[in-house]
């Protein structure tokens, strides 16, 4: 019985070592390369990656091709984040503050901001080169509300699926194009604590397909779940 206690104990440490170590930063003190971290890759904010090989092997014989060779795979980024969520906005906040941006103040305001009413999914895209980012550019810009409601939609393990409220279309905020969801289902939070994950999808075209999971577990942020 006393080895028992002992593994047990052993066991209980880790776990508080490893607690510890998933502990942020206050995030005045994250760098930009921090910021940038919760922004495209955290439990809040993930990149999609499609990669465009079909002008790999151009030759000057293509007839079909009016823009020439990139004679390389391209690839176009597609930055989905929570905005509702605090962390993605603080991070926002800090590069403004790092860039000594003249809206820093404004952005700061808004990410210390309470969000009960909607969850919001805001979505950037950078890429490589700007022939491949220009039909993605196009896309967001001629979306609305009506176009995307019945094909955009966050979902969860047990198959509840909460569709789009409002789509805004990006402007100079650089926060990229925002859907709007309801935070409860039938009066219920749509998002609680013990789930699997959070499912985020929409056809914004034909050819521009978004589909990222938000692990929940992974979502706690200063205490409470956060999104």
């Amino acid at each position: 019985m006393k080895k028992i206690a002992i593994i047990l104990l052993f066991l209980l440490a880790l776990s508080s070592i490893a607690g510890a170590q998933k502990k942020m930063k206050p995030w005045t003190e994250w760098t930009e390369k921090d910021a940038i971290k919760v922004l495209n890759d955290s439990p809040w904010g993930q990149t999609q990656t499609e990669t465009n090989t079909s002008e790999m092997f151009y030759s000057p014989g293509n007839r079909n091709s009016n823009e020439g060779a990139y004679n390389q795979a391209t690839s176009i980024n597609y930055r989905i984040r929570l905005l509702s969520s605090k962390p993605i906005r603080l991070a926002l906040a800090r590069l403004a503050q790092l860039k000594n941006a003249p809206q820093a103040e404004q952005i700061k305001a808004f990410a210390e901001q309470q969000t009960d009413q909607y969850i919001v999914v805001a979505v950037d895209y950078d890429s490589t080169d700007r022939r491949i980012s220009g039909p993605a550019m196009q896309a967001f810009n001629s979306s609305n509300t009506a176009m995307l409601k019945n094909n955009t939609y966050l979902e969860t393990k047990d198959g509840k699926r909460l569709f789009l409220q409002e789509y805004l279309k990006p402007n100079n905020d650089g926060m990229g194009a925002k859907f709007v969801f309801p935070r409860t289902l039938d009066g219920q939070p749509f998002v609680v604590d013990g789930g699997n994950f959070l499912r985020f999808y929409s056809e914004v075209s034909r050819n521009l397909k978004l589909n990222m999971r938000f692990k929940i577990s992974d979502l706690p942020y200063e205490g409470r779940l956060d999104y």
